[in-house]
């Protein structure tokens, strides 16, 4: 608008400074009211616009009227132009006017060092300023939608990422639960039945020892819950997290009632690293888990196997053979897997060769290459 109100302006300013017949004078404000519209045509319909000022000059010019130059008319438009990205348009129409006014004025006479110099110079430097502010305009208009977008984008792939963390969070929340107390409802379930078993025969002490491992798996899981519940709760300092250290008491509380359970190591476990050895060993509760829950299995071995660069682990039972976690959607076996991928290791399960179920996982050690 002020565009269009600033051509009209500076028009109608030009065409009265020359005063004329009233007629002459009439139609130049005309031309200043149709040049004032053609600015504000110009923002939605460049290329149109630049063609009918071009039109409207020539016909002001073919109709003898006020000298108001080429500039005056057209900046507006050119600059608008410029503006929407028609640059090569804009400049092309500018330099058409140009030359045809240089070819009408010197074919009228009007000198050449008058023509060639002080006016085509102004007007060129007019043009062209115009053209070049427009551009400049637009080129910092692309630059401030970049940088929307692109902040746009910043702040979508933080709210994607806040997101990644609450749900890989939840997960970890997930596994630890699963693993802490699936295991030790087991072993309550396990110990409940022996002790059961052991009042029904007269034999206290077997109850009482059963009572005893109910107790202990009770309150190891507690412990861990209450160290997963301070953690949510970011208040006091987080419990010690179990490891392979810890094998031996697993491995009592499911001997104890349940099937033997024998334990093999192979290499030191003080050098594997807190985080592989926690995962170990949670694969190693899950898969014990499964046993107890699944199996009916006589007989479990225990392998750990540490070298340089890798551990491996088998859990490998003589029962039935069958997938464990079939009845409660696979989320052991699931959160097993989930665990080794986030160490770059792998697992597999299945049947053993010699009957049974066998758990294998294998992870790499910080520093390993392979």
């Amino acid at each position: 608008m002020l565009l269009a109100v600033g051509t009209f302006a500076l028009v109608a300013a030009a065409v009265a400074s020359h005063g004329g017949p009233a007629g002459a004078a009439a139609a130049g404000y005309g031309f200043a009211i149709v040049f004032g519209a053609l600015a504000l045509f110009a923002s939605r319909r460049p290329v149109p616009a630049l063609l009918a000022a071009a039109t409207c000059v020539v016909a002001y010019y073919m109709l003898d009227l006020t000298p108001i130059g080429l500039a005056v008319p057209t900046a507006a438009v050119l600059y608008a132009a410029a503006e929407q990205g028609r640059v090569r348009a804009a400049a092309v129409v500018a330099g058409t006017l140009l030359a045809a006014s240089l070819v009408a004025r010197l074919g009228e006479g009007d000198a050449a060092e008058i023509v060639l110099g002080v006016d085509l110079g102004a007007q060129v430097a007019l043009m062209v300023a115009v053209i070049a502010l427009g551009d400049a305009a637009r080129s910092r208009r692309s630059l401030r939608a970049e940088l929307s977008r692109q902040a746009a984008a910043a702040a979508e792939e933080q709210r994607a990422e806040a997101a990644r963390q609450v749900e890989a969070e939840r997960l970890r929340i997930a596994r630890e639960v699963h693993d802490t107390l699936g295991h030790a409802v087991s072993v309550v379930t396990l110990q409940s039945a022996v002790a059961q078993e052991a009042l029904a025969d007269d034999a206290p002490e077997d109850a009482l020892a059963a009572l005893a491992a109910i107790r202990a798996a009770s309150g190891g899981a507690m412990a861990e819950l209450r160290a997963t519940l301070g953690t949510l709760r970011s208040s006091g300092p987080r419990g010690p997290v179990p490891g392979l250290d810890r094998l031996p008491e697993l491995l009592a509380g499911v001997d104890h009632g349940g099937p033997p359970v024998e334990l093999h190591v192979s290499g030191r476990l003080d050098t594997v690293p807190a985080v592989v050895s926690t995962t170990a060993y949670r694969v190693v509760q899950e898969a014990l888990t499964n046993v107890l829950r699944h199996a009916q299995a006589t007989r479990v071995d225990v392998s750990v196997r540490v070298t340089e660069d890798r551990l491996s682990l088998d859990v490998v039972d003589d029962g039935r053979g069958v997938a464990p976690d079939r009845d409660e959607g696979g989320y052991g076996l699931r959160g097993m897997s989930e665990r080794i991928a986030l160490l770059g290791g792998t697992v597999d399960v299945g049947r053993a060769g010699t009957g049974g179920f066998r758990v294998h996982a294998d992870l790499p050690l910080p520093g390993s290459t392979g």
